[in-house]
């Protein structure tokens, strides 16, 4: 599967703030097989081919694109071959990643080493030899509760952040302890 959500946020949020690491590029990571699952495809029927399942799932894989490109980085799809995926259903997914501005490219490292890998290892030095203008979601210096409803809203789609009073209280006081400026 796949998942740019928590751990990238986090990652590029606070370890890159704190460590000051500008990265180049993203690489998502999906599989045929997770998105035939998102699809609605059961375990049993994945290694049947299903086209259209792969274009319903796409909904997920386009919704973390859309999310690493916040960060104001170019990223690229390395799609983890299995043997069970079909020439139609890779086509699709490349078809459909370029759709949402994106380069899906099949890799083969399971089967071929090194060299299966060689596409996207040219791709991913294109794109870092590229201009790049990374960036944080959030400032370090708005408040907690803005930093909290930032990332709601921009990695989780939320339509609002709601916090009872005690919440707010709470937040003010640890901005009042010197931890406004702390990475969520």
């Amino acid at each position: 599967g796949f998942g740019a959500d928590l751990g990238a946020e986090k990652f590029l949020n606070i370890k890159c703030r704190k460590a000051d690491i500008k990265p180049s590029v993203v690489v998502l990571v999906a599989t045929i097989r997770a998105l035939k699952m998102h699809g609605g495809v059961t375990k049993e029927d994945l290694k049947n081919e299903n086209v259209d399942a792969i274009k319903s799932g796409m909904s997920n894989l386009k919704r973390h694109v859309l999310n690493m490109k916040k960060f104001g980085l170019p990223v690229v799809i390395a799609i983890n071959h299995f043997v069970a995926d079909t020439d139609n259903e890779l086509k699709t997914l490349q078809k459909e990643c370029q759709n949402i501005g994106v380069e899906a490219i099949p890799c083969y490292h399971w089967a071929k080493g090194g060299k299966g890998t060689t596409d996207l290892a040219k791709k991913v030095v294109e794109l870092i030899e590229s201009p790049q203008d990374f960036k944080f979601l959030y400032k370090d210096n708005i408040s907690l509760f803005d930093k909290i409803k930032t990332i709601a809203t921009e990695i989780y789609d939320a339509d609002e952040v709601i916090a009872d009073s005690k919440i707010h209280d709470q937040l003010k006081q640890f901005e009042k302890n010197g931890y406004g400026n702390f990475p969520i």
